[in-house]
């Protein structure tokens, strides 16, 4: 068996995984978050599409924790080839917290900089993020973008971000030194990310290129903490149920969270 090289993990805070998924994988994901979309048909508290708006987002929402209505996206989650590669990383046994799918059409906004662990809020140590690319991702269609190091960074409270070019309001700015990389990802690669990196995205500025993506959330199985938003989806790689206390205190902005749009992000 190769031992992986997590040397990138070490020293920035992300790693990629080039073709872990197959081609022919990818494709059967893509086709069935596409039927989705073609219905428009609203799955409550997970996909709620609204065609009366002009925002092509309103049209293509994220689809929220579809690994709950969706066996192949539960299948994904708890993948053994994920599994792998987290527990190398993490050097321990990771739970499964959340999925995630992103349309992003051309026209689309981006995501303002951001950090995963101040919504997940795991205690102790930090998430950790499974970036699986089903089109191809880069600068041009709003590929995702890394700052290297900050996965030793606190979690910051953030700012607020320039709505034009984010469709979320949460804006942690890329800390001087630790300039964004713009990453290029083909089809089937998994770019795995600390909870503390902070990342983002630009507007899809192309005319017909999509930019779908899976993205998968994980816990150290140590950590014994997280948002309380998370715990009816925790499960381990074996499909069982995990249970875990809820995160309390302040946060870094010094207030309980309050707003409606805690967890959903990226």
């Amino acid at each position: 068996m190769t031992v992986m090289d997590t040397t990138s993990w070490h020293r920035d805070g992300f790693h990629v995984s080039r073709g872990l998924f197959s081609t022919t994988e990818i494709a059967t994901v893509r086709e069935r978050f596409d039927r989705l979309a073609e219905k428009g048909e609203s799955i409550p508290q997970h996909w709620e599409p609204d065609l009366s708006r002009t925002d092509v987002l309103a049209r293509y929402p994220r689809v929220m924790h579809p690994h709950a209505f969706d066996p192949g996206s539960r299948a994904m989650l708890i993948d053994p080839r994920l599994r792998t590669v987290l527990t190398a990383l993490l050097g321990e046994e990771p739970v499964a917290c959340q999925t995630m799918y992103y349309f992003k059409p051309p026209g689309a906004r981006g995501q303002a900089f951001h950090q995963d662990n101040y919504y997940l809020r795991v205690q102790p140590h930090t998430c950790i993020a499974a970036w699986v690319a089903i089109d191809r991702s880069h600068p041009g269609n709003g590929g995702l973008q890394v700052c290297p190091g900050t996965h030793t960074m606190e979690v910051a409270c953030p700012e607020t971000s320039d709505a034009e070019l984010s469709f979320t309001t949460d804006y942690v700015a890329p800390p001087a030194g630790h300039d964004p990389v713009r990453l290029e990802l083909d089809p089937g690669d998994v770019l795995f990310f600390n909870g503390s990196v902070v990342h983002g995205s630009n507007p899809n500025t192309t005319v017909d290129e999509w930019r779908r993506s899976f993205i998968c959330h994980y816990m150290p199985a140590r950590s014994t903490h997280i948002w309380q938003g998370y715990h009816q989806h925790l499960i381990d790689f074996e499909g069982r149920p995990v249970t875990r206390e809820t995160s309390t205190g302040g946060g870094p902005c010094g207030a309980e969270f309050g707003r409606e749009d805690v967890g959903n992000f990226h």
